[in-house]
């Protein structure tokens, strides 16, 4: 790790001293409304931290209070369709989450009778749990130390400690874990949890920091050496390629053509348009959309066959039609079910 000494770096404060700083800062500036935080159980924590992986909190909040209703905890949720969680997740993307958590459920009901363990260590052997939920759901849910690392707190730890490098390098992530253990405090761990979530994402922000209201600043490194704009170190941009897409839009009486989307590939297990390899003749076209995924952009064209008896013989196994009135029973990309909204709303007026 790269610890940049420049003119009087100031001396960190030690761990005991950081972590009061934090959880008194917590306490009165943090965040205590969000909809998890209200009961801290261990179902609901999950549930967040998988929603908030790769996903902002005001987006999460109302897909959060809708899961709820929907599968209040384990035991409701393991005995879900995947069709009905799917559905549930449809627009928050990513969906590997959705069915990381269906298999979660599964599991603890499974082995621990609907109750999630309280330890870091057993925490990983839950599907879809890795370092940093384990140790956010120790911290929030049973109020026992663990270490978290998550964006916010890299960016935090970077400036504090003056760390330069790419952080998502395997050695940079390993010493991250190793401040993060080392600072973690052994009691107040839910304050102390929070309040660094809380400082990466409302003073310690990517632009435009707060350092004049941050609790840390008096031995921040990279306010003290004028570098607050340029840490953590930016990574090199890649150029995302555009690819092309061809599908099916096929609507009848007896509703909208579907296929479910192998399971490898975007979209997997969903219900989407059928698709075509390639551009096609046989059927005009009806309009098109885009759409941006985290490794390419889609251009993808839609053709019309509605009126079509060749969309029938397209040979998926996995082809049928969905009626309209059923269409919120089966998990559709978000690009996908903002198009057939669109043509069902035309068909409306």
């Amino acid at each position: 790790m790269t610890y940049k000494n420049i003119g009087n770096s100031p001396i960190p404060f030690a761990p005991n001293e950081f972590a009061k700083r934090v959880i008194n800062w917590q306490r009165q500036h943090g965040r205590h409304d969000l909809p998890w935080q209200q009961y801290n159980q261990p179902y609901h924590v999950l549930v967040s931290e998988l929603m908030l992986q790769q996903t902002q909190v005001s987006t999460v909040i109302p897909y959060f209070h809708n899961w709820i209703v929907k599968f209040p905890d384990f035991n409701t949720l393991a005995s879900a369709q995947e069709d009905q969680v799917l559905n549930a997740w449809q627009g928050l993307g990513y969906y590997s989450r959705a069915r990381n958590l269906h298999r979660a459920a599964q599991f603890v009901v499974a082995q621990y009778n609907g109750q999630l363990p309280d330890s870091p260590e057993l925490l990983r052997e839950v599907p879809g749990v890795g370092p940093y939920t384990a140790g956010a759901i120790t911290a929030f849910a049973f109020n026992k130390p663990a270490a978290i690392v998550d964006g916010n707190v890299k960016r935090l730890f970077a400036r504090y400690f003056g760390i330069e490098g790419d952080l998502s390098s395997t050695q940079l992530n390993r010493k991250l874990w190793q401040l993060a253990e080392r600072y973690t405090p052994n009691h107040n761990n839910r304050a102390y949890a929070q309040g660094l979530l809380d400082l990466g994402a409302t003073l310690c922000k990517p632009r435009q920091p707060k350092c004049e209201e941050c609790p840390l600043q008096k031995t921040c490194n990279a306010f003290a050496t004028h570098r607050v704009d340029t840490l953590p170190t930016a990574k090199k941009k890649k150029q995302i390629p555009t690819k092309q897409g061809y599908f099916l839009y096929s609507l009848t009486a007896a509703g909208v053509l579907l296929e479910q989307r192998p399971s490898d590939g975007i979209w997997p297990r969903l219900w989407s348009f059928p698709e075509l390899k390639q551009a096609s003749h046989e059927f005009t076209e009806h309009g098109s959309f885009k759409h941006v995924f985290s490794h390419y952009r889609l251009n993808a064209l839609v053709y019309n066959a509605s009126s079509e008896n060749k969309a029938e013989r397209l040979h998926h196994t996995a082809l049928k039609r969905v009626a309209v009135e059923d269409l919120d029973q089966v998990g559709l990309p978000a690009p996908i079910r903002k198009y057939l909204d669109t043509q069902l709303q035309r068909l409306d007026k």
